[in-house]
């Protein structure tokens, strides 16, 4: 049995890399070619990146692509780039504006690694005979009794469970995230020690195809018509302003709405079907109960008898929760106090065990409740 868990020589263990062009997946191939497994790099094109930032670093894009090909290079092993930026544009892209446009929040990551990555690069390992594909995402994989099970990352600041928590049972078993168990500043000190041109490259921005951040350009682009203008009320159904549009607000927001109250306004709700903005005190925002669709377990059902944690944002804090499973969706109970969550947003399950926080899964949000109102 060899470092991945397969039951061959490490020459004859042929593996895929993803490699994205930043230091993490640079790495990753690096080290499988330094343990002396048969290699092979894969970098996709995802978008025209033409207008790229300056600013900031995005991955899947030309720059990326040459550093990954570099990297490839210096390392000796073979490298292809595949393009799909239609499948990108039509499973990722498209899905994001669909649901801005509905005044949900996304996550165009998670789908990314549900659709182009973990689906058909899968696929494409596993017609290449590769033993594994390999990434360089933080998060630890553990076989136990021939059973893989996904964990939180020792580095928790950088650990990316919340972005993979729609990854299945096969892929799971097929994936390898050699970081898992080190952190970022080791991963940095690995690219400088075996001279890899990205060792100091910045890590690349969330949303690769938002240029500068800039999401609602992209939203415009593509669906003028959400930037109409619509009623702001309050949670008595009052309009007490206007906007410019729901794409311009999100769940929890603040700043920008413009309107003087004696305490501070948040919003609280987005009414697509009426274009309209419900905005409310910082007391509306806390979430009682939320539902969920598109469900992905990981772990028997009965793992979920007991009180769990879940993470219902990717920057946030685990919440104890009990969760209710009805047909194919799911109710969760919080019972910590939270607030501002979104729908469109992820939420994922976990429990604690004697290797750490496991991932058992999870599903997208739905629907919100307080004690005032549902979104």
């Amino acid at each position: 049995m060899n470092s991945l868990g397969i039951n061959k020589s490490k020459k004859e263990t042929k593996v895929v890399v993803a490699m994205s062009g930043g230091v993490d997946s640079s790495v990753v191939a690096a080290l499988m070619k330094e343990e002396g497994y048969d290699v092979k790099g894969i970098t996709l094109k995802l978008y025209d990146d033409t207008k790229q930032s300056k600013e900031g670093r995005q991955c899947c894009a030309g720059q990326d692509i040459m550093d990954a090909k570099r990297v490839s290079e210096k390392i000796n092993i073979n490298h292809e780039i595949l393009y799909y930026q239609k499948k990108f544009k039509s499973e990722v892209i498209d899905s994001f504006i669909d649901s801005y446009a509905a005044g949900e929040t996304p996550i165009p990551c998670v789908q990314c690694n549900q659709t182009v990555k973990f689906r058909d690069l899968f696929k494409y390992a596993k017609d290449l005979k590769a033993d594994a594909l390999v990434t360089g995402h933080y998060v630890s994989r553990i076989q136990n009794n021939g059973h893989a099970s996904m964990y939180r990352a020792k580095d928790i600041n950088r650990d990316q469970s919340y972005f993979l928590f729609s990854t299945t049972q096969e892929q799971l078993d097929y994936l390898r995230f050699p970081l898992g168990e080190i952190d970022k500043s080791e991963t940095r000190s690995i690219a400088k020690k075996l001279d890899l041109n990205v060792a100091d490259k910045p890590d690349s921005q969330d949303i690769c195809f938002v240029p500068n951040g800039d999401y609602s350009s992209v939203i415009k682009k593509y669906r003028p018509e959400s930037f109409q203008k619509g009623d702001i009320i309050d949670l008595n159904g009052d309009k007490i302003g206007e906007h410019e549009g729901i794409i311009n607000y999100t769940i929890g927001q603040r700043k920008g709405i413009k309107i003087s109250s004696e305490k501070p306004l948040y919003v609280i709700n987005i009414n697509a079907n009426e274009n309209k903005v419900i905005v409310g005190n910082k007391e509306n925002l806390e979430i009682k109960e939320i539902q969920l669709r598109k469900l992905n377990i990981l772990a028997n059902k009965v793992e979920f008898d007991e009180i769990i944690n879940i993470k219902v944002r990717s920057t946030g804090r685990l919440l104890k929760a009990k969760i209710n499973f009805v047909k194919d969706c799911a109710k969760v109970e919080i019972l910590d106090k939270e607030t501002g969550i979104s729908p469109g947003q992820a939420c994922v399950f976990y429990s604690k065990d004697s290797f750490g926080d496991k991932v058992l899964g999870g599903g997208w949000i739905d629907k919100t409740f307080n004690n005032k109102l549902s979104t």
